[in-house]
Parts: C-alpha cells; sequence; structure tokens
C-alpha cells in the first residue's frame, strides 16, 4: 500500500470549512484558517487523555426529544415508504429495497437534517426530501457494508441482511438503486411544497446536492471505506491520525452532509452552515467512537447487529488505541465540542439538535 500522506486527513477536502467568497482571498489565508481549524480538533485529541470531563448535563428543559424522534421518525418512514413502489417491476428489486429501507432504524440522519432547517428558519417540508435521501444514502453504505466482499455480516438492524435474504447480487443492485434513487428524490421539483422560494429555491437544491455528493463519494464515505478495508487486519500500527481520517470520512461525512444540506434548504447564512457543519464534524466522531465502545461492550442482542465485529476482524479501534476509558473522555470531549458549535442559535430552536448529540453521546445501541 502507497505510504499514507497526512495531508489526505484534512477535513477541508469533505467540504469546505469557510464560505466559498471568503475562499476567494490569498492561499495564505485559506491555509492559515486550515491550520486553525486542524489545531482545534487536534486538541480535542490530545486533551482527551489529560483532562477530567464533568459529568454531561442536560441540553435543555422542557423538551420531550423522545416525543421528537418518534413524530420525526414516522413523518420520515412515510416519506420513504412513499419513494418506492410496493408491486411494480422489476418486483425483486423493489422489493429488496423497501425490505432495506423500511428495516427500522433511529432516523439519526433525517432528524439532523430537519433539525438543522428549522434552526436557521426553514419549514420540515423544505428539508423533507433531504432527510429521506440521506437515509436512503446511509442504507445503501448499510447493504454494501454487509456484503462478504466488505464486512461479511448476516445481522442488520435485528435482521438478516440484506443479501442473506435476496443474494449477493440482489443486494448490490439494492445499494446502487437506493443511492441513485436519493438524487432523483431530491432533483424532483414535485417533492417539494408550494411554499418554496421560486427564486432561491432551485440553487439550495443545487447547493445540496452537490454537498451530498461530496461527502459520499471518494472524499467522503467511499474514501473512509478504502482506507478501513486497506487497514484491517494490517500489521502496521494505525496512528490515531489515521483513525480519525477513516471515521471522519466513513461516519461523520454522512452526517455532516445531513446537517448542512438541512440548513441550506432552510435558508442559512453561510456562517451558520459552516457553525453547524463543525458541529456536525463532532458529532460524526462522536458516533463513531461510540460506536466502537458499544462494539465491545454490548451484546448482539442489544445493539440488534453482530457485537465484536471489530475484534474479530481485527480492525483498530479507539478503544484498540486509547483504552477504554480514554475513548469514553475523548467522546465527552467532541460532546463538549459540538455543544459549543451551538451556543450562537437560539437555545429554543437549537433544542432537537442538542438533544440528539447527547442522544450520540449515551445511546445504547
Amino acid at each position: 500500500m502507497a505510504a499514507f500522506h497526512p495531508l489526505a486527513a484534512s477535513r477541508v477536502r469533505i467540504s469546505p470549512l469557510i464560505p466559498a467568497a471568503a475562499m476567494a482571498g490569498t492561499a495564505g489565508a485559506a491555509a492559515a484558517s486550515y491550520a486553525q481549524h486542524r489545531r482545534r480538533f487536534c486538541a480535542i485529541v490530545a486533551t482527551a487523555a489529560a483532562s477530567p470531563v464533568p459529568a454531561a448535563a442536560a441540553a435543555t428543559t422542557g423538551f420531550d426529544f423522545n416525543a421528537y424522534m418518534g413524530e420525526k421518525a414516522a413523518a420520515v418512514n412515510r416519506a420513504l415508504d412513499a419513494s418506492i413502489p410496493a408491486d411494480e417491476p422489476p418486483a425483486a428489486l423493489h422489493e429488496a429495497m423497501r425490505y432495506a429501507l423500511l428495516a427500522g432504524g433511529k432516523r439519526v440522519r433525517p432528524a439532523l437534517c430537519l433539525a438543522a432547517c428549522a434552526v436557521v428558519g426553514g419549514r420540515e417540508a423544505w428539508a423533507m426530501p433531504a432527510a429521506a435521501a440521506v437515509e436512503m444514502v446511509h442504507t445503501m453504505s448499510l447493504v454494501h457494508d454487509d456484503l462478504p466482499c466488505m464486512d461479511d455480516d448476516d445481522l442488520r438492524r435485528g435482521k438478516p441482511t440484506c443479501h442473506v435474504v435476496y443474494g449477493e447480487p440482489i443486494a448490490v443492485l439494492t445499494g446502487d438503486a437506493l443511492l441513485s434513487l436519493s438524487f432523483h428524490h431530491m432533483a424532483r421539483f414535485d417533492s417539494y411544497p408550494p411554499d418554496i422560494d421560486a427564486d432561491k429555491h432551485p440553487a439550495r437544491v443545487v447547493r445540496a446536492i452537490g454537498e451530498l455528493a461530496r461527502c459520499i463519494g471518494s472524499e467522503g464515505l467511499v474514501a473512509g471505506q478504502v482506507v478501513d478495508l486497506e487497514m484491517t487486519g494490517s500489521t502496521e500500527t494505525v496512528p490515531l491520525e489515521r483513525l480519525e481520517y477513516i471515521h471522519l470520512h466513513k461516519t461523520a461525512a454522512l452526517l455532516e452532509a445531513s446537517v448542512v444540506i438541512g440548513a441550506i434548504l432552510g435558508g442559512g447564512s453561510d456562517e451558520q452552515i459552516e457553525n453547524l457543519r463543525m458541529y456536525a464534524r463532532s458529532i460524526g466522531l462522536l458516533f463513531q467512537v461510540v460506536d466502537d465502545i458499544l462494539d465491545v461492550t454490548k451484546s448482539s442482542e442489544e445493539l440488534g447487529k453482530t457485537a465484536g465485529k471489530d475484534l474479530a476482524s481485527d480492525k483498530t479501534t479507539y478503544p484498540k488505541l486509547l483504552g477504554l476509558e480514554k475513548s469514553r473522555e475523548f467522546a465527552e470531549k467532541l460532546l463538549s465540542d459540538a455543544r459549543e458549535q451551538l451556543s450562537g442559535f437560539d437555545q429554543e430552536t437549537v433544542a432537537p439538535l442538542l438533544h440528539l448529540a447527547n442522544y450520540i453521546a449515551y445511546r445504547q445501541n
């Protein structure tokens, strides 16, 4: 394998950290901005092993998070159910798509998309097509990730994986079809309500589609998957920076896209969008740190997927590199950083995002 270049871990490659207008300045200014953000995130890693973290407090009071998530999941499930025909040919493909997409799940990514739209003043209906699209992309990634040539798993969301039920060829094509459908769903004019801003909405949709494409392609989710595959079973000691690269791309990138496209479609300003981007990157990495912890502390029944898979396949994880306790401290630091990025928003409006960060940090499956 070619030597890993440290610049490949740049978060700027996932998507811009600053608005396009600001990027028009000098190369030195852009480099300084990147260095500032890089130092900030490296500091999180460095201090996780050295600083005590106070117990997390409730994000806000008077907010019923469970009711909120139930309501959003139901709305997203209705949109997903309507997006794929039940009886039209090819029946095997559509049946497999529906099986994978409607098999349950917490719908965290769609909820983030809808919450980000709301926090910048947008209506839920403006972001619902995008919320459905990110869940389609997420499901595609799970279907492909479970294949024998990848992670070779036979359990997902408490059910047999798509390739176990329908065979490998149909599972591959199911993922392909879900990915195509996600962009089709976002691009269709009739996916959106009539009260959209006819002058501004088309440009917002194009920008959102570009954001999603970047975050899941060769500079995002797929990049993380490739490096993860290259490092699995390797005798090389994986440095923390490379593990961060894997998870910022493989896991965090789609969470980032979910938040950012919601904010774009809601009409957020560049400053609001970038604050939400940094929030999303923190919770995206947090999601994976917690996932790594759960993999070694929970059973398959509790997780709804095969527990201990990372250990069995000799994958590099945060508990493997940092130990369990330092991984938990790192998770607390990431949660604190995510909250900090939301401090400039109205605290009532931002409550769903605060609670979603808490949920990701303290989930049990």
